[in-house]
């Protein structure tokens, strides 16, 4: 895989920051998009824009092709057995609120248990506090292991007969940790549990069979994968999605409506309450067919590899703790420097042209598990190369002498 010919396919890529040619190491936090993408949205506005499912006329009906056509397109993708699986939402966090707020009360009672871990993404986390305060579940989390992994005999201690839904991310967006979801769906279905899977850091880096993992819902956004904003998948099992009610009312979701009931159309339509993210379902398609094209399995080894350089270029530098295992599948990196702060790190960094994401990254618990008030990450992708790395490094230095 040629990362630097792929990184000439991003156009905001090739900038100066502050005098210095632009090193992007905050994927983790929003991918940059292809010019391919980027096309095809203009295209859309400039052919096609129309709303979906309603005009009879020519350009209604291609924007309805192209929405249900990146539906299909995303079921493909991961592998769904059927395209009504497959509901677009605004993004992961929308994702896992509609099943926190809609499965979850149908399923729990007081004394049941949803069990996560304390690595989740606060999207992953405070809609199972608030469905467990609203319910009187219980809240339990699995253990982590001194390096932040989760071991599968932590799973089958913590998950029990009561516990209705258990909730995870796929990968971590701090640890960097690639978890057995699908050893861990097995155990909760072994339970009488349903799986709730966060994909918003493993869709972009690693082929997904959502079959495979026999998760039951499985979550993730657009903007992390080439994508445009405001554009996410919730996938469901289609019986699950079936006895789900929508929370979102209003246009589009409605089969029929009088003055005191109404009725839902069938699925994914009924919870895609009104006007929804046409050009971003259309600009999703592109990612996914870019993607493709250069291979998810071609993109997870450059990451892998990248990731082992990296984390021994930063392992040189004294004083620099490193946070998560030493050896991982995906381009993520976080870490502190001595005495110094997370943003003031990134500070510097911006000042060379390096950018890197610095704070809690929305993961409180996780930081506190860390004894850190915060830290800063370095998180790479497919247009990233080992010239990257070595700037960081370097810059990691000159910050580290600069504060010194």
């Amino acid at each position: 895989m040629n990362a630097e010919l792929i990184k000439s396919q991003f156009p905001i890529l090739n900038q100066k920051i502050n005098g210095h040619p632009l090193v992007y190491l905050d994927s983790a936090a929003s991918s940059q998009k292809p010019k391919q993408v980027l096309e095809a949205v203009q295209a859309y506005y400039e052919h096609d824009n129309a709303n979906v499912h309603r005009g009879v006329h020519t350009l209604g009906s291609r924007a309805t092709d192209a929405y249900e056509g990146a539906r299909e397109r995303v079921a493909r993708f991961i592998g769904a057995a059927k395209t009504e699986e497959i509901v677009f939402m605004r993004g992961t966090t929308t994702a896992l609120n509609l099943v926190a707020s809609s499965y979850g009360p149908s399923v729990l009672e007081a004394g049941d248990e949803i069990v996560i871990t304390p690595m989740e993404h606060h999207s992953n986390l405070i809609p199972w506090q608030q469905l467990a305060k609203r319910t009187g579940a219980v809240l339990k989390y699995i253990p982590l292991q001194p390096d932040g992994h989760v071991e599968l005999e932590d799973v089958e201690k913590t998950v029990t007969s009561k516990t209705k839904i258990v909730s995870m991310a796929y990968v971590s967006n701090v640890l960097g940790v690639v978890n057995p979801v699908k050893e861990i769906a097995a155990i909760v279905h072994r339970h009488g549990g349903v799986m709730v899977v966060d994909g918003a850091q493993s869709t972009p880096h690693m082929k997904v069979d959502v079959q495979d993992l026999e998760c039951d819902f499985y979550a993730f956004s657009g903007h992390k994968m080439c994508a445009p904003t405001g554009i996410g998948v919730l996938y469901g099992k289609k019986h699950l999605l079936e006895s789900m009610e929508p929370i979102e009312f209003g246009g589009e979701m409605i089969d029929d409506v009088g003055l005191y009931d109404s009725t839902w159309k069938e699925l994914p339509w009924k919870f895609e309450g009104g006007t929804p993210i046409i050009a971003g379902a259309v600009g999703l398609a592109a990612a996914i067919d870019f993607l493709e094209e250069i291979g998810l399995d071609e993109i997870h080894r450059h990451e892998t590899k990248l990731a082992a350089y990296a984390i021994g270029r930063l392992s040189e530098i004294d004083g620099l703790t490193l946070y998560g295992p030493r050896e991982r599948e995906v381009g993520l990196l976080t870490f502190n420097l001595l005495d110094v702060h997370p943003h003031d790190v990134a500070t510097v960094l911006d000042t060379m042209g390096i950018a890197i994401r610095a704070g809690h990254h929305c993961c409180q618990p996780l930081m506190r598990w860390l004894q850190a008030s915060s830290t800063a990450r370095a998180s790479l992708y497919m247009y990233n190369t080992e010239k990257d790395i070595d700037r960081l490094a370097e810059a990691l230095i000159q910050a580290k002498e600069y504060f010194a």
